[in-house]
């Protein structure tokens, strides 16, 4: 009984193989294949496409950053000043064309912001920036002096009249050394000077010298020590330099 039902079974499984792939071979689906197939094609291209165009992109921007750094460490403020200056003069062709001042027509497009701004860069043109030579010293008082000059119109006008045509001297005039200036100028010069003198006061690294101090150094870098020395060990030694200046130090 076993026997025939295996032999059944046996006979039966190609049977039921045959029917299966007869059935798939009858109706056949490939179309879903197919469109994955495609797609998946479409992707590659696709990510070969981005892959090219990111290489391309890196390549140009490694050429431009190798310029960058060929390029002068100013560069960059050159450009745009050369760029502003050319702006400018285009700026002042189209108002000589239409007749108009250039200078007025700016003044309507600046705001009171950038105004205020610009006011206050114009006060620090002439910081101190420390003490770098005598000539630059000067330099700066002078800039600052005539800075503080109010022109006098009616002493000019005075002057003018007494002159005559020697008020503006060629070779010929002999007027040199006849100026008698006025008690107010002497006396604006004289506070000047007070006022310089005042601040050159404060600024000087010279210490005030004493005539009645003990004279215990040989020369000023040891003066210097021996000042040093007494601010810090002052309060122990002073019985030991009484004893020796007494001349009773055992």
């Amino acid at each position: 009984m076993k026997h025939a039902i295996g032999q059944i079974t046996l006979k039966s499984l190609p049977s039921a193989r045959m029917k299966t792939i007869g059935k798939q071979s009858q109706s056949p689906d490939i179309s879903g294949d197919l469109e994955n197939l495609a797609r998946t094609y479409q992707w590659e291209n696709e990510d070969v496409s981005r892959m090219n165009e990111a290489r391309k992109l890196n390549h140009q921007e490694v050429v431009e950053e190798d310029k960058r750094l060929k390029l002068p460490s100013n560069w960059e403020a050159k450009k745009a000043r050369l760029e502003y200056e050319l702006m400018v003069d285009q700026k002042k062709k189209e108002c000589a064309e239409q007749g108009e001042d250039y200078d007025r027509v700016k003044l309507l497009e600046i705001s009171a912001e950038d105004a205020e701004r610009w006011e206050r860069k114009k006060k620090k043109k002439n910081p101190d920036p420390g003490f770098s030579g005598y000539a630059e010293a000067q330099l700066r008082q002078y800039q600052r002096l005539t800075k503080q000059i109010k022109p006098d119109m009616d002493n000019y006008e005075k002057q003018r009249e007494e002159c005559g045509e020697d008020f503006h001297p060629t070779s010929n005039s002999l007027i040199h050394g006849t100026h008698v200036p006025s008690k107010e100028s002497i006396d604006r010069m004289v506070d000047g000077v007070e006022k310089q003198i005042e601040k050159r006061s404060k600024y000087s690294r010279r210490r005030a010298y004493n005539d009645d101090a003990d004279i215990d150094y040989i020369n000023e870098r040891n003066a210097k020590f021996n000042k040093k020395a007494e601010r810090f060990y002052g309060k122990y030694t002073a019985e030991i330099k009484q004893n020796l200046e007494r001349g009773t130090a055992v």
